[in-house]
């Protein structure tokens, strides 16, 4: 049996893809096609340099080698400004952006957000085709959508699809350079995208942005039938906060938490099984002033259910440090709401700035 594995889509190769049938998209392709660009990164490496001598080899030095890697990105400001992937702009010496209309410019970081697997770039443009954010919380499960990208370098492709799961945590972003834990809350979907679709757009029958096209659940590395997108609402926050600051202002409660199971709520009294229990506090954190417990079962925040690690830690990534958002949680067979003040990752309610 294959493994299946989950792929960040940068890389180049071909496959062929399979026909489905869907209504007609071509206005909503129409106006969003210019919104999404191809681009291409370079990146400098020091490599060894070895030489044949009589069988033997030498070690000459290090010499530099280029390495090129391609992506797509999604234009959110006429200026310029254009939201992708971290993974496809990470550690590049030359950021190049390719429009629709075939022009090339060049683009410099703007800022990066590990945590999220997203970055911020930005072109010396203006009147620039732009895809405006849609509400990725009112994205519902069966709803059509497009994605828009440039998959094996083929630019401005268009595929079709439906949102098939939300909330999907997958285990794929990885954070080691950062110390905020990664937030994985995709929207899945069977819309066809394949190594070069990173970064791009995943619309709704409006035209407007609800995620940015990220991985591929795969056992070969070409697209087999899902693909997994980062929640516009998210992704909004997250470029606000890059081109305010350089820099994401994350608010977090100062807990950590287990999902429920069914023999867990049994034993809880509950008739069903939700919320998230709450295995630790953190000494005077924002939950901990707030007077939650050990013990205690979350059940909302921001007046939204979270029944997940990935649900929680989305509805919080759109919160900065400082923010009060209000929580409910079950203790003792009653449910209590309480308002919690965020704090930074530092312990602090005060804004991090670069």
């Amino acid at each position: 049996m294959k493994r299946i594995a989950i792929i960040l889509i940068t890389l180049i190769t071909l496959v062929p893809l399979r026909a489905q049938q869907y209504a007609d998209f071509s206005d909503v392709a129409a106006r969003t096609i210019d919104g999404v660009v191809h681009i291409r990164t370079v990146q400098t490496r020091l490599t060894p340099l070895y030489q044949s001598f009589f069988g033997f080899y030498l070690n000459q030095g290090m010499q530099r080698r280029e390495y090129s890697a391609y992506g797509s990105g999604v234009i959110i400001s006429s200026d310029g400004y254009i939201i992708t992937n971290n993974h496809v702009v990470q550690d590049a010496d030359r950021i190049s952006v390719t429009l629709n209309d075939k022009r090339v410019l060049q683009a410099t970081l703007v800022g990066n957000d590990p945590a999220t697997d997203l970055a911020l770039i930005k072109v010396d443009a203006t009147q620039l085709t732009t895809i405006p954010f849609g509400n990725s919380d009112q994205a519902r499960v069966g709803q059509p959508v497009l994605a828009i990208g440039n998959p094996f370098n083929l630019t401005s492709t268009v595929t079709a699809g439906i949102i098939s799961a939300k909330a999907r945590n997958m285990g794929i972003i990885d954070n080691n350079r950062g110390m905020e834990s990664p937030i994985e809350s995709f929207i899945q979907t069977d819309a066809a995208v394949n190594p070069g679709n990173s970064g791009g757009a995943l619309v709704d029958s409006q035209a407007r942005l609800i995620g940015i096209v990220t991985a591929i659940a795969s056992a070969d590395g070409y697209y087999t039938g899902y693909s997994f997108a980062i929640p516009s609402n998210l992704a909004q926050k997250v470029a606000d906060d890059l081109k305010r600051y350089g820099h994401v202002q994350r608010g977090y409660l100062g807990i950590n938490v287990y999902e429920m199971t069914a023999e867990k709520a049994q034993q809880m009294g509950l008739s069903e099984v939700r919320g998230l229990l709450i295995g630790r506090i953190v000494p005077n954190a924002a939950a901990d002033q707030a007077g939650l417990k050990k013990g205690d079962l979350l059940l909302s925040v921001a007046g939204v259910q979270v029944n997940s690690f990935a649900e929680m830690m989305q509805e919080l990534g759109r919160f900065a440090p400082g923010d009060r958002v209000d929580v409910t949680y079950y203790r003792d067979g009653r449910t209590y709401g309480a308002t919690v003040t965020l704090q930074n990752s530092q312990g602090t309610t005060e804004l991090i700035k670069n």
